[in-house]
């Protein structure tokens, strides 16, 4: 890992009127690192990763991205945005439009690439997860998994510097869970820069190079899995994990 942080929080506040959703997140990320947040419902863990690409507009606090402040009135957040790839739970793909169409429309109207380059990267990825000989299907003929499969190599076309994933296998039928996440693990393998946001213990156990505890829109525990998991500090924290393991 780099010494200089990909990502720099630094006060992260996030205010809905009353509602501290966060309430001063100072958190570094550095460049290959896989960082897994937990917590339990409404702990703010959604926000902040939203927050990092600005879908959702910070109250107070800086977030630097490869140095440069997102929130300073200056910076293009779109160029930033098309460094950041993200992953939601539901797969946001366009139903009339086929896989190869999904994943080749941003690149082409973004990244300037000739549909031929743009359809070529499609593939290769495609096939690295499986899915090449879906290529000309539709959204709506495919499962679950296989649908969130595609939303993360349509990230991938754009060549992100990180990728977020925001509980990317939540709405999926458990027997389709593994098959995303082995295409997760795969990637934290290539060094990939990763911050997820999961309920998959097993994932951040054996794939993250920390985990973060949040609760009430604050970091209350970090560490490594082995840390985390053998031995956790804080009683929230503990209390958490005596109900979900």
């Amino acid at each position: 890992m780099s010494t200089e942080p990909l990502i720099r929080v630094v006060g992260l506040k996030k205010y809905f009127g009353d509602l501290k959703a966060l309430d001063g997140i100072d958190l570094e990320i550095h460049k290959g690192e896989v960082t897994v947040i937990v917590g339990p419902s409404g702990s703010g863990k959604s926000t902040f990763l939203r927050s990092l690409n600005l879908l959702e507009r910070p109250t107070e606090g800086e977030i630097y991205f490869e140095g440069v402040n997102i929130l300073s009135p200056s910076a293009n957040i779109n160029l930033h945005r098309q460094k950041m790839g993200m992953v939601f739970q539901h797969f946001n793909l366009f139903p009339h439009m086929t896989i190869l169409r999904n994943m080749t429309l941003a690149p082409v109207q973004l990244h300037k690439l000739t549909k031929q380059q743009a359809e070529e990267k499609a593939l290769e990825l495609l096939e690295r997860v499986g899915l090449k000989d879906r290529a000309n299907a539709y959204p709506s003929q495919l499962s679950g998994g296989q649908k969130q499969r595609i939303a993360i190599v349509r990230a991938l076309c754009m060549n992100p510097d990180v990728m977020l994933f925001d509980e990317p296998t939540s709405a999926l039928d458990p027997e389709m869970v593994g098959e995303v996440l082995d295409v997760m693990q795969n990637l934290a393998r290539e060094g990939m820069t990763m911050i997820v946001v999961t309920h998959e213990m097993g994932f951040a156990r054996e794939v993250s190079d920390r985990v973060i505890f949040m609760d009430e829109g604050r970091i209350v525990e970090e560490g490594s899995p082995a840390e985390f998991f053998s031995n956790p500090k804080n009683p929230r924290a503990k209390d958490f994990l005596s109900k979900v393991l």
